[in-house]
């Protein structure tokens, strides 16, 4: 191809400087031919008619508004949108796949951070490290040189809900420490589980015999509060529950019952609703660490997802195909 394709954002304008800093920026321009300043917030506005009608590839993220049928007729030559963030579910319509638009997502790039802060969790809760932070504010003092029982990670049972992209990820992530990980997924078989190094276990049996637990399946009709009332029950005493998920996922109202016993802890980086009321017990319990849903890219590590774009626009420009490509098949078991 002789000449670079052309190319729109269609994000939030204020994002573009995190997701594509210079370095990025130049290295997607070398690959397509797109202006910086020429950002689509609203694609019925007059003057990105014309630019819409050229557009061969959008460069999508956070705030891009719906790719409707209206959008579609206006941008005739579109074939593909480079998704620089995670869900495509947002704006992506049913007419766009009908189309045979090719999307790409950097679902990828951001399930690193997610895991991180995942394998984070995990290790510092195997110390119970955030209650002997506060234990030691109290006390203003503690008996150094004693072995504190009841902690650690030497073989502790993790149990891991959903062998998405960000669960594929922490089980790797997991490997070099001596824990024994367990996986509950409906669409992994024991060949599969197998490749992943993991047993594979009914989610009832999952819970029962984990020591953390953490949560990395979609939000969908049939997850909405996998973890209930019963779900938790099975949690043995001490355990955590980690969500880095969707809040969907777990009953808050259930799960609050159980940390006032003082059975369980949490560690939730989302909630439902998100954010939490300001009155929300949650916030105030000494068991739940909550954290504003950071666990995603952020700060430097937006970054990468610009960067997975970058390499997607090579690809295209170079007349290959996307490596990141997003299956419309199996959108309603993903996030």
């Amino acid at each position: 191809m002789t000449e670079r394709p052309q190319a729109l954002f269609a994000l939030a304008a204020e994002n573009i400087p995190q997701i594509f800093p210079p370095d990025v920026l130049a290295r997607l321009r070398r690959a397509v031919d797109i202006d910086p300043a020429l950002v689509a917030h609203d694609f019925r506005a007059p003057h990105l008619a014309e630019a819409l009608a050229r557009t061969e590839i959008l460069i999508t993220g956070w705030g891009c508004p719906p790719l409707d049928d209206a959008v579609l007729d206006a941008a005739p030559r579109l074939r593909a949108v480079l998704h620089a963030a995670g869900s495509v579910k947002g704006f992506t319509t049913p007419e766009v796949w009908r189309r045979g638009i090719a999307v790409s997502s950097a679902a990828e790039a951001n399930a690193v951070p997610v895991a991180e802060y995942t394998l984070a969790m995990i290790l510092l809760t195997g110390k119970d490290l955030f209650a002997f932070r506060d234990l030691l504010r109290v006390r203003r003092s503690f008996p150094y040189g004693t072995v504190v029982p009841g902690i650690g990670n030497h073989g502790r049972r993790v149990g891991v809900i959903g062998a998405s992209r960000i669960g594929r990820r922490v089980i790797d992530l997991l490997r070099p420490h001596e824990l024994r990980v367990s996986l509950a997924d409906p669409y992994v078989d024991e060949a599969r589980a197998a490749a992943l190094g993991v047993r594979l276990r009914p989610l009832d049996d999952l819970l029962r015999e984990s020591d953390v637990v953490t949560v990395h399946a979609p939000a969908t009709p049939e997850t909405r509060h996998l973890l209930g009332r019963r779900e938790l029950a099975l949690m043995p005493d001490g355990a955590v529950l980690i969500n880095t998920a969707r809040g969907s996922l777990v009953d808050h109202d259930a799960l609050v019952e159980e940390l006032r016993t003082g059975r369980l802890s949490a560690v939730l980086d989302v909630t439902d609703p998100e954010p939490l009321p300001a009155d929300s017990p949650l916030l105030d319990m000494p068991n739940a660490f909550v954290t504003p849903h950071l666990a995603g890219s952020q700060g430097n590590e937006v970054a990468r997802l610009g960067e997975a774009v970058a390499a997607e626009a090579e690809r295209l420009a170079a007349g290959g195909e996307l490596l990141h490509g997003v299956d419309p098949a199996s959108l309603e078991r993903v996030a």
